[in-house]
């Protein structure tokens, strides 16, 4: 059944390119305590890491990418989805004859703030609540706080092959003071990484995914109030949510858009309105 396994492969990867967090934080307590040190988002404890100058690197051209506007320069970004706050766009790219178009959603919501949003992006303990494609996660890599790296294996759609992803994920407050309007500027980056010590890809039953994916989130307040005076009333979070996912195998391009027109919005809402349900009788964490 060539066509229906392409379809399921497809809808995997696409869920995939949502699901870019861990569910479950195996055999490790988490608690919000983790991230009130005052270096949790700052990479202080992870500089000394292998990884770091990639994670750097790539945090930091992710972050460039996500503020550039989606006209600027004829870069070919095309609306598909547009509900109101929230606008999505793509821009058709292919390499080898796949595709692997880049994805960029902007929205706004009130009642959070970044951190929150990014919060419950990046830690694991919710990961479940709201995605239900996980079928296991490990943590390879206990790298610090705010930075974490996974192999996550998804739930095997019949007859479809099962998808993996190893990637690392790294939570930053950035201070760089280019976002003037906005109180704080949280972000969450995840990054594929095939490094000698971790689980190599493609070895036994399922097919590596490979990804880039940042959630930038920027806090707002009404003016007039400061992080000691604002009420949930006065938060507003603008959000910028770009992805670039090889599915690890070809399929149709039709398909993949397709699915991914459909599916991308679900993800945007379901996640922004898990986060607002969750924030709405808790003290605001900046």
């Amino acid at each position: 059944m060539p066509k229906l396994e392409s379809r399921l492969d497809l809808s995997s990867a696409v869920t995939s390119q949502i699901s870019t967090t861990s569910s479950v934080l195996i055999n490790q307590e988490t608690d919000d305590g983790n991230q009130q040190s005052e270096d949790f988002g700052t990479g202080a404890q992870a500089r000394t890491h292998k990884l770091w100058p990639e994670i750097d690197k790539i945090c930091t051209e992710q972050l460039y990418q996500a503020r550039q506007g989606v006209g600027d320069s004829g870069n070919g970004w095309q609306l598909f989805a547009d509900e109101g706050e929230m606008k999505m766009y793509r821009r058709e790219e292919e390499v080898d004859g796949m595709v692997i178009d880049p994805l960029k959603s902007c929205h706004v919501v009130k009642g959070v703030t970044a951190r929150e949003m990014c919060h419950y992006f990046f830690d694991p303990a919710y990961r479940n609540d709201w995605e239900t494609t996980l079928e296991d996660v490990q943590i390879v890599d206990n790298v610090a706080p705010d930075t974490l790296v996974f192999l996550q294996t998804y739930k095997r759609i019949w007859p479809a092959s099962q998808r993996d992803a190893l990637f690392w994920s790294h939570m930053r407050k950035i201070t760089d003071n280019l976002d003037h309007d906005a109180h704080d500027v949280w972000v969450v980056c995840n990054h594929s990484n095939q490094n000698e010590e971790y689980p190599p890809a493609n070895q036994g039953k399922c097919v590596r995914i490979y990804l880039t994916v940042i959630l930038v989130c920027q806090t707002y307040l009404t003016p007039g109030k400061d992080s000691k005076t604002a009420t949930r009333d006065d938060l507003t979070c603008k959000i910028t949510y770009c992805s670039t996912v090889n599915p690890g195998g070809w399929a149709p391009a039709t398909v993949l858009r397709a699915i991914y027109k459909k599916e991308y919005p679900k993800f945007l809402k379901r996640f922004t309105g898990y986060v607002l349900d969750q924030c709405k009788n808790k003290p605001i964490m900046y």
